[in-house]
């Protein structure tokens, strides 16, 4: 068994030491690219250095797969493992807006067991454990139950041409998994990425959702596992339950087209 309540305490504390670091706080915070185009702070690894040393304390018997951590492949004869993004939306936290947030998951035989994310400088934490129904603050969560396409809300700065007409744009996090977990709060009806993506990315807030009522899938429908000798995944689509099957008959060309770029 699992020390929930001081889970909780490790979680919250790497928001803290995240919030040290944070530009939007007055703090200033190193910075450089892991590769073009895709930045990471030394608070990304303050945070990730922390969880690693206090989730493995907790629960030594798991592996460990980060964004910011070399992979050990080991990790895949382990029946449980931490997959963990210490920062999420990295963009966001370095311009010093808020829209980031710390996300954790532990997955069991590939597939999600529980799911946190903190959002510290918005004061949000989320929780679920499979089968028990996903948590926002502590007030149970139902997600959007909208049935059809045409008028869904998603999270985007501005739509494609293309999507002018059928979608209406929300705020946009930076951090993908607030964006998920703004369907699971029925703040949005769809999250669509068309483009290869890491299941740190996505295990907490993909559990968060779907134990809220979304349909949670990869870009084509198919069912999304976590723990895989490669960490990637084809996009992510997280919908209300109704308009799933319309979402994927509406991207399916894009999607092919694009997955094989």
């Amino acid at each position: 068994m699992i020390d929930r309540i001081r889970l909780e305490a490790i979680i919250r504390e790497a928001g803290r030491i995240a919030l040290g670091g944070w530009p939007g706080g007055g703090h200033s915070v190193e910075v450089w690219e892991k590769a073009p185009g895709n930045p990471v702070s030394e608070a990304d690894l303050a945070v990730d250095a922390f969880l690693k040393r206090e989730l493995g304390a907790l629960l030594p018997a798991a592996g460990w797969l980060s964004e910011e951590t070399t992979d050990a492949p080991e990790r895949l004869q382990d029946g449980l493992v931490w997959l963990v993004d210490p920062i999420d939306g990295t963009r966001d936290f370095i311009r010093g807006r808020d829209g980031w947030a710390i996300s954790v998951c532990l997955v069991s035989n590939g597939r999600p067991l529980m799911g946190f994310l903190f959002a510290p400088t918005r004061d949000d934490y989320w929780s679920a454990e499979a089968g028990k129904g996903s948590r926002r603050n502590g007030t149970l969560l139902a997600a959007s139950a909208r049935r059809d396409l045409k008028g869904a809300r998603v999270p985007a700065h501005s739509l494609p041409r293309e999507d002018s007409d059928v979608l209406v744009p929300v705020e946009q996090p930076n951090s993908i998994a607030l964006r998920i977990a703004m369907v699971a709060s029925d703040e949005a009806d769809m999250v669509a990425t068309l483009r290869w993506g890491f299941e740190w990315d996505i295990a907490a807030a993909g559990l968060i959702a779907r134990e809220a009522g979304a349909a949670v899938t990869d870009a084509f429908g198919a069912p999304l596992n976590y723990n895989k000798r490669d960490p990637r995944a084809f996009g992510v689509l997280v919908t209300a339950p109704a308009m799933h099957a319309q979402a994927v008959g509406y991207l399916s060309e894009r999607a092919a087209r694009l997955s094989q770029l």
